[in-house]
C-alpha cells in the first residue's frame, strides 16, 4: 500500500512539470520578424500569362518587369520616352502692352 502511494506521489509531481504555466510560455516564444500570413495575389508575367499565388503583402496584382535588352530598338525607345518625358517648354509671360484698359473701368471702385 505505500508502495503504491509512493509511486502515485512520483506520477504526480512528473505530470505536474510537463505542464505549461507563464515562465514555459515566456522561454518558448517564437521571435520573428514576419508572421506567416500570405495574402492571395495575381502575378502576370511580361507576356500576358497569370498565376494566383500567396504573398507576403497585400497587394491585388504584381506585375513581372520587362527585360528592355529583348525588346526591338525602336520600342524600346519608345518606353523610354514614355517613362521619361522630355522636359516642358518654358512659355512667354502675357504682358499687358496690348489691352485696352477703359473697356474694364466699370469694373475698378472709386
Amino acid at each position: 500500500m505505500a508502495a503504491s502511494r509512493a509511486l502515485s506521489a512520483l506520477r504526480l509531481r512528473a505530470a505536474s512539470c510537463a505542464r505549461s504555466n507563464s515562465n514555459r510560455a515566456a522561454i518558448g516564444h517564437l521571435q520573428r520578424q514576419r508572421y506567416g500570413r500570405r495574402y492571395p495575389l495575381l502575378l502576370v508575367s511580361t507576356d500576358g500569362s497569370t498565376a494566383r499565388l500567396r504573398y507576403g503583402e497585400p497587394k491585388r496584382i504584381l506585375m513581372m518587369p520587362l527585360d528592355s535588352n529583348t525588346l526591338p530598338e525602336a520600342e524600346r525607345k519608345a518606353r523610354l520616352r514614355r517613362h521619361f518625358p522630355s522636359k516642358p517648354k518654358a512659355k512667354e509671360e502675357e504682358t499687358f502692352e496690348g489691352i485696352d484698359l477703359d473697356t474694364y473701368k466699370k469694373f475698378w471702385k472709386k
